[in-house]
């Protein structure tokens, strides 16, 4: 597996650097040395899925995800999103109930997000590979340096943008973000184990349409 760094004008403009970075190389390396023994998921071709779905200027929300889901099939690039014929993983169950809760959209039966991705949704995850069956498998080998850095061009360069950060490892990227410039909604992960802690209640989608609003955006249809 090779990282295809062909990403639009607008992304490749602000990251280009990155890829050339040392700790970049070594990734790449990395993930070159795990396809010889493992099954690595997104494919390659889905790992920067989320840059290709919303473009830089179109950004109005950042969804922070941990890492892919690891099972077959599921992962596809967005945080919290599965194809269409998957089954919705219990996080994402959990965020459809939210959603239903907040602002009256029916649970959907696809998981798939891109829906929202289109709208200017983007569905990041600090880790973007995963071995399969292997949760948090990638985790400290570059990537989570990759994505601070697109979190901080994103607070630096653009305006007026929610992000929402679920859980401890999201929350932990706050520093990142310039919250004069933007809305930070923070709440526990959507998980069974922490969803009743304060995810639930907590009214992420209605808060972020009316930030978007009130400051002249056009707000997201949630409703899939």
């Amino acid at each position: 597996m090779t990282i295809n760094t062909e990403l639009p004008s607008d992304w490749l403009e602000l990251l280009h650097e990155e890829f050339q970075k040392e700790y970049f190389l070594n990734l790449n390396s990395f993930l070159m040395d795990q396809q010889k023994s493992y099954t690595i998921f997104p494919e390659s071709n889905y790992i920067f899925n989320a840059f290709h779905m919303t473009a830089f200027k179109e950004i109005k929300v950042i969804i922070l995800g941990q890492d892919p889901y690891h099972g077959v099939g599921q992962a596809h690039g967005l945080s919290f999103s599965v194809e269409a014929d998957i089954k919705n993983p219990p996080s994402l169950l959990n965020i459809f109930k939210e959603l239903e809760d907040d602002i009256g959209c029916h649970i959907s039966k696809s998981g798939n997000l891109t829906p929202w991705a289109t709208q200017g949704v983007f569905l990041l995850n600090t880790v973007l590979t995963v071995r399969e069956n292997e949760a948090n498998s990638h985790r400290g080998y570059g990537w989570e340096k990759f994505t601070d850095a697109v979190i901080k061009k994103i607070s630096d360069e653009a305006l007026h943008v929610v992000f929402i950060l679920w859980g401890r490892p999201a929350q932990s990227k706050r520093s990142l973000i310039d919250s004069n410039r933007h809305l930070v909604l923070e709440a526990p992960h959507p998980s069974p184990l922490s969803s009743y802690r304060g995810f639930f209640g907590s009214k992420p989608f209605s808060k972020t349409n009316t930030y978007l609003e009130s400051h002249g955006k056009k707000i997201i249809n949630w409703c899939l």
